[in-house]
């Protein structure tokens, strides 16, 4: 069973920066693919950003210039950092990975908001 574990959410101003972070349980090398997703009330989970097999990068087309993902293999930790943050970025922030066998495993979530 992968466990995921994100940090780094809160309360930021419109404009502002916050960086996520996802520590996983097991080496990268087992993920097909490892990204962010994000669920607002009323509202289905989405994408935000995820890297594909190790290569592939994708955005969101809403965060593109905005947001960054990446990840540190030593520390089994995937980031997302967020610039020139939104009001509807407001959402529970998700860090998600599906294995080779397709199954797809998701951290607890964290919390984003963007309110002045």
């Amino acid at each position: 069973q992968v466990q995921l574990v994100e940090s780094g959410g809160g309360l930021v101003q419109p404009g502002g920066s916050l960086r996520l972070s996802c520590a996983a349980s097991e080496n990268f090398f087992s993920f097909i693919d490892m990204g962010w997703y994000r669920q607002s009330p009323g509202k289905e989970r989405e994408l935000v950003a995820t890297i594909i097999s190790g290569i592939r990068t994708v955005y969101a087309d809403s965060v593109k210039g905005r947001f960054t993902i990446s990840r540190d293999y030593a520390k089994r930790t995937t980031y997302l950092q967020m610039n020139s943050l939104k009001p509807e970025d407001t959402a529970v922030y998700y860090c998600g990975v599906s294995d080779a066998l397709g199954r797809r495993y998701w951290g607890q979530g964290t919390q984003v908001t963007v309110s002045s």
